[in-house]
C-alpha cells in the first residue's frame, strides 16, 4: 500500500501548477481506495506523507494523535 501512496504524491508533485500544493490524508486515501474501511492504512498514508515533507514545507493540521484523515500538509514546489 506505501507504494501506492508514493504514487499518487508523486503524481500530484509532477503536476503543481502554483507555489504549492495542500493534501489531506483522507483524500489521498480515498483516491488510491480502501478507506473508509475497517481495513484502512491510515497510518501508512501518513507516514509517507510526513516522509515527503522538505524545507518549507508545512503541516496544516493534524489530528491529536498525529495520524489520522484530517493531516493536512502544504508542500511547496519544488525539484523532486
Amino acid at each position: 500500500m506505501k507504494d501506492l501512496f508514493e504514487k499518487f504524491l508523486d503524481e500530484k508533485f509532477a503536476n503543481i501548477s502554483g507555489d504549492y500544493l495542500e493534501l489531506v490524508s483522507g483524500d489521498i486515501h480515498r483516491a488510491v481506495g480502501g478507506y473508509p474501511s475497517n481495513n484502512h492504512r491510515m497510518p501508512i498514508c501518513c507516514k509517507v506523507m510526513r516522509a515527503y515533507m522538505k524545507g518549507d514545507d508545512l503541516v496544516i493540521s493534524e489530528p491529536p494523535k498525529k495520524q489520522g484523515a484530517t493531516l493536512a500538509i502544504r508542500y511547496y514546489k519544488r525539484n523532486r
